[in-house]
């Protein structure tokens, strides 16, 4: 006996993937148009921001981006030629080695990520407590803490 189908979604479940959808596309755009402000990939600038939250080995980056390892090294490579990351050893395994932002990779990223407007202004007409709900909510979504 086959599986039912799951309930079709409601209007409002589907009016708000869209909206979903619609911000996700508008982040997309306006984070390529802030890594070219700072003559950088999209690529580029996710690993980068990557690596300001902890430095990780090409293998994490690469499943992390969805991409091939190959791939990560030649972002790496152009990062770290504009002083923008750096590769060091693993303390756990010196066989391994970390990419690493540099203190200049991480204020590009910080000016990269305080440069994305089309977000941070409509948030700024919610109230914090509208804010904080919107978070938890978020979070919950993702699977995050609650």
């Amino acid at each position: 006996m086959a599986a039912p189908h799951p309930a079709r979604p409601d209007a409002l479940t589907l009016e708000v993937v869209d909206l979903i959808a619609s911000v996700v596309a508008r982040y997309h755009e306006e984070y390529e148009e802030a890594a070219a402000e700072h003559a950088l990939t999209g690529a580029q600038a996710k690993l980068l921001g990557l690596l300001c939250l902890e430095p990780l080995p090409m293998r994490k980056l690469a499943h992390r981006l969805k991409c091939e390892p190959s791939n990560v090294t030649g972002i790496v490579d152009r990062l770290e030629a504009r002083g923008l990351a750096e590769r060091r050893p693993d303390p756990a395994d010196r066989r391994v080695k970390l990419a690493a932002a540099t203190d200049e990779g991480r204020r590009v990223a910080r000016s990269l990520r305080e440069s994305l407007r089309f977000a941070r202004e409509p948030l700024a007409g919610l109230s914090e407590q509208e804010r904080l709900t919107l978070r938890d909510l978020l979070q919950r979504m993702v699977g995050g803490t609650d």
